[in-house]
């Protein structure tokens, strides 16, 4: 995350950084069931993203500042926390719209950036910081090539980013509305893959 460049675009469209995965209905994986994936990194080497639409149990934006001995407490702004992904689940990774950065703050797309230290997490504390946020424990990352993998064997839809879907408070529908910006009905879709 030293790059502070945004990532690039491929001429063919195949990078898909700053989308949205959607998980279609017969994920075999359960930590992915119904889930909804903001891609933060993807490339030829493998991608990286944070599930924004688990909220994070058992821990508190206040245990977390207390843990981390982040002042003031109790913090004068608070953001949702969610579980991120599988990998390395006590790193946090906050996901952020761009009209704040520090230091190490990574530009996914126009938008959205990500930042993985402290000093955001100050910032909010304090009452600033960047105006909508979300803060994630972990993350989903793939090995070169899978991802486009689990994409081919219909694993995975994507759209293009959207704040109203990655920073909703209330997720327990945002799987839903994220296929409807695909125009698709989830009644409709099917829990096996086939080809025509």
């Amino acid at each position: 995350m030293a790059s502070s460049s945004p990532p690039p675009t491929d001429t063919d469209g195949s990078n898909l950084t700053g989308h949205l995965l959607i998980a279609m209905p017969g994920m075999q994986d359960p930590r992915f069931d119904h889930s909804v994936v903001c891609l933060c990194a993807h490339s030829e080497d493998g991608a990286m993203g944070l599930v924004v639409n688990r909220p994070l149990s058992g821990l508190s934006f206040d245990d977390l500042l207390r843990q981390l001995q982040v002042e003031p407490l109790p913090p004068q702004r608070r953001i949702r926390m969610v579980d991120g992904g599988p990998v390395e689940n006590s790193r946090g990774f906050v996901l952020h719209s761009d009209d704040w950065s520090t230091e190490g703050s990574l530009p996914v797309v126009p938008g959205l950036a990500l930042t993985a230290s402290l000093d955001i997490l100050k910032a909010v504390a304090s009452g600033g910081g960047p105006k909508d946020c979300v803060l994630a424990l972990g993350y989903a990352g793939w090995a070169p090539g899978q991802l486009e993998d689990e994409i081919q064997r219909n694993a995975w839809l994507n759209v293009p980013a959207d704040g109203s879907l990655v920073f909703r408070d209330d997720t327990s529908h945002t799987w839903e509305a994220a296929l409807a910006k695909l125009r698709i009905d989830p009644a409709l879709l099917s829990g096996t893959a086939g080809r025509a």
